[in-house]
């Protein structure tokens, strides 16, 4: 009988704990542990499939993605050096949005650790700011309890948790006992009585009061909304906060910061108190000053606390529980004019509904917000919507309409580029039975392109829709509003639907708007991996919901810089296509 081996002893803890796949790409230093991945014969027999992607990064984005929808761990690896390195970008974004990923970084020969040895790095200290837990596994007794003390990390913090591991030590036999590893449910923060009170007495006292929620205050639809109407609060979001609150909202009025919209701005500054709701907003220049404004803040991690704003009322709690405790203390507020009129001025500035584009559809390029509009039309109820960073998350804030089952997803916390089809890996794998469709801007799909062979691969029915307008559109806008010429975020014309045509992927190219809905419907009805093409207005950026005097001051420093340098053409064009899609 084959003795086990430490990689046989991880394996089985992991399907211990419920892990069904691992993301990654093989390498020498990790083949014991593939091999023992091999020889637990898949899901479909109980144990665990292995992902193979093209890029450890994608790896980690897909683990990511999947432990955000799913709430549960997910599981990615890279081989010794240049293989585990790889995946440092995708585990920040999973480590900043809380999801519990475990990342299983095999390493060099363990005689040759600190020689310099070929491929040698050291992940126990190169994962330090992306992770709560790494180790170093040098013994075979040793084993079992690091790798369980990483998964009670990675779920128990919501997080990343980086186990290292030679091979030559995963090919040792199990010596080692496996500890249990049972989940405990997830405690509600309940608040100090005293910081309650506070907070119910600034609430009676103002004439006015305004609620800016984030995704803080997932679970806990139902009770905002009842709160908001108990104090006559309009409620603005922010992106991560979308999904939560939107939705069955009569008191909805959109978001705030760059990529914000409707009356959101207008509320949380003209209140007299505004409640921060579960957010950790990092855009202290859209928030409202603290001379002027009192500012509550409710998070149920204190760390959140104060850190964006000047908050005179902390509130260390959990929504629920503070929601709870709050009600009973609140007097009803019988004015309602704040917030009729906050109510009033959204619908003027959305026209009645977000997710919505009325303008006339002929012009060409297409312009991006009606294909965001028409996507949004063509959704199904329980989707998966994945935007890229750039554009894409604009486009996805605005025209994609929460519904409670729908999920939106992004790389909203890290930022990253091509986040997009390597989390619609994760997610279309993890459900493999909901449509995942991506917003993903061209330059986002070409810096991970190879992982459009992945999707072809395991024929995974991702949606990829790439708006394609060959420049880089939020770097640009950046440019001009800090007053720079856009320079170096253009790029040549590339016809991705060909691409995909190449590997076996359905391919569509839109160029005229008449095309498109029929385009995105066949696309999404199609039983298989789909690219929808749309060649976009690259003049077409997006504006803010408040502008301020030096954002003006510098874009129109930077239309008179294109102009100076011959660019009259395109400065007219881009004044002309963002100040109508403004009004």
């Amino acid at each position: 009988m084959a003795k086990k081996t430490v990689a046989d002893q991880l394996v089985a803890q992991l399907i211990g704990a419920g892990v069904h796949h691992i993301y990654g790409i093989v390498g020498d230093s990790l083949n014991p542990i593939v091999d023992a991945v091999r020889r637990s014969g898949g899901s479909a027999k109980g144990g665990i499939d292995w992902i193979h992607v093209r890029n450890e990064e994608a790896a980690a984005f897909a683990a990511g993605a999947e432990a955000q929808l799913t709430g549960e761990l997910a599981v990615c690896a890279g081989s010794c050096g240049p293989g585990n390195l790889h995946l440092i970008n995708g585990l920040f974004d999973a480590h900043r949005s809380g999801a519990p990923v475990l990342a299983i970084a095999s390493h060099v020969p363990s005689a040759e650790i600190g020689s310099g040895y070929f491929q040698e790095t050291h992940p126990d200290r190169l994962f330090v700011e992306c992770s709560n837990y790494r180790e170093l596994i040098s013994t075979s007794a040793q084993a079992p309890r690091v790798i369980n003390s990483a998964l009670r990390h990675a779920v128990g913090l919501r997080g990343v948790a980086v186990v290292t591991i030679p091979g030559d030590v995963a090919e040792l036999e199990a010596t080692g006992a496996t500890p249990a590893f049972v989940v405990p449910a997830r405690p509600s923060v309940v608040p100090a009585q005293a910081d309650v009170e506070s907070l119910a007495a600034a609430i009676n006292r103002a004439k006015t009061v305004a609620i800016f929620a984030g995704a803080g205050v997932e679970g806990a639809h139902d009770e905002v909304v009842a709160f908001a109407d108990l104090i006559a609060a309009p409620v603005g979001h922010s992106l991560r906060g979308k999904q939560w609150i939107q939705y069955d909202n009569p008191f909805d009025v959109g978001m705030t910061g760059l990529l914000g919209y409707g009356a959101a701005h207008a509320g949380i500054h003209d209140a007299d108190l505004v409640i921060l709701l579960g957010t950790d907003f990092p855009y202290e220049q859209f928030l409202p000053d603290a001379v002027k404004v009192v500012i509550a803040q409710v998070d149920a991690d204190p760390s959140h606390l104060g850190r964006r704003a000047s908050v005179s009322l902390p509130v260390h709690g959990g929504v629920l529980p503070t929601l709870a405790a709050l009600t009973p203390l609140v007097e009803r507020k019988t004015n309602r004019r704040f917030l009729d009129a906050t109510l009033k001025r959204h619908y003027k500035l959305v026209g009645g509904a977000v997710g919505k584009y009325t303008e006339v559809t002929t012009r060409e390029p297409i312009h991006p917000e009606f294909a965001a509009s028409t996507i949004d039309r063509l959704l199904g109820e329980d989707a998966i919507v994945i935007a890229d960073t750039g554009m894409g998350n604009v486009w996805q804030a605005r025209y994609i309409t929460p519904n409670g089952k729908r999920r939106l997803i992004g790389s909203y916390l890290h930022g990253s580029m091509a986040n997009a089809v390597p989390q619609a890996i994760g997610a279309q794998v993890a459900y493999p039975g909901r449509q995942v469709v991506t917003m993903s801007g061209d330059g986002g799909v070409s810096m991970l392109l190879g992982e459009l062979i992945t999707v072809a691969a395991y024929s995974l029915p991702v949606k990829i829709v790439v708006f394609n307008n060959s420049t880089l559109g939020l770097v640009k806008l950046e440019m001009l509003v800090d007053g720079f010429p856009d320079f170096g975020v253009d790029v040549p014309a590339v016809d991705y639907a060909a691409v995909a045509s190449a590997l076996g992927i359905l391919g569509t190219r839109v160029e005229r708007p008449g095309d498109l809905e029929s385009a995105l419907a066949t696309a999404f009805a199609h039983d298989g991996p789909a690219l929808v093409d749309i060649v976009t207005d690259p003049l077409a950026l997006s504006l803010p919901a408040a502008i301020t005097g030096e954002q003006v001051k510098g874009f129109s420093l930077a239309m008179s810089k294109v102009v100076l340098n011959g660019g009259a053409g395109e400065a007219v064009g881009l004044v002309r296509s963002n100040i109508e899609h403004a009004l």
